[in-house]
């Protein structure tokens, strides 16, 4: 998760570094799918290393598709589908600070998941460990995020 438009130079470099270490793992990358930011950057990086992309996107039609993604999930729900990814989402990796990323967190949070946040915003680091220390996790670059998310699934699958 990430954001759109306001994205920086360092969320998209990272987002693409993301995108192709989730497909070196053989895991499929979930974003919001469109043409933009961080969602495309992690997108195109997958594709590069021959991931599976699934893309929830927010309307009713493909226009803002990014090209990068394989499986588009039309629903015309606005930001209500941030719901859909973080439910649909085993673990989750904040790249960058947004509004809509803010909201995914909140959502993510609310819903038990965990949460990596790869961010070097110490405001929202501070922000969302307060709200739930269990669950969120700090990553400094998108190797350390991806090794989170191993140790993350690994507790899930000894529950």
């Amino acid at each position: 998760m990430g954001p759109g438009e306001g994205s920086t130079k360092s969320d998209l470099y990272r987002a693409y570094q993301l995108g192709q270490l989730i497909a070196r793992q053989g895991w499929v990358l979930l974003t919001g799918g469109r043409k933009a930011g961080v969602m495309e950057a992690a997108s195109i990086g997958a594709k590069d290393a021959g991931g599976l992309t699934i893309g929830i996107l927010p309307s009713n039609n493909t226009r803002s598709l990014c090209e990068a993604v394989d499986l588009a999930i039309i629903t015309d729900m606005g930001n209500a589908r941030n719901n859909i990814n973080v439910l649909s989402s085993d673990a989750i990796i904040a790249c960058g600070t947004g509004i809509g990323t803010a909201s995914e967190i909140a959502l993510g949070l609310k819903n038990g998941k965990k949460v990596v946040l790869l961010t070097d915003n110490r405001e929202t680091q501070s922000f969302f460990t307060s709200l739930s220390p269990e669950n969120v996790y700090l990553a400094t670059n998108p190797k350390d995020a991806v090794e989170l998310v191993k140790k993350i699934l690994s507790s899930l699958s000894s529950q």
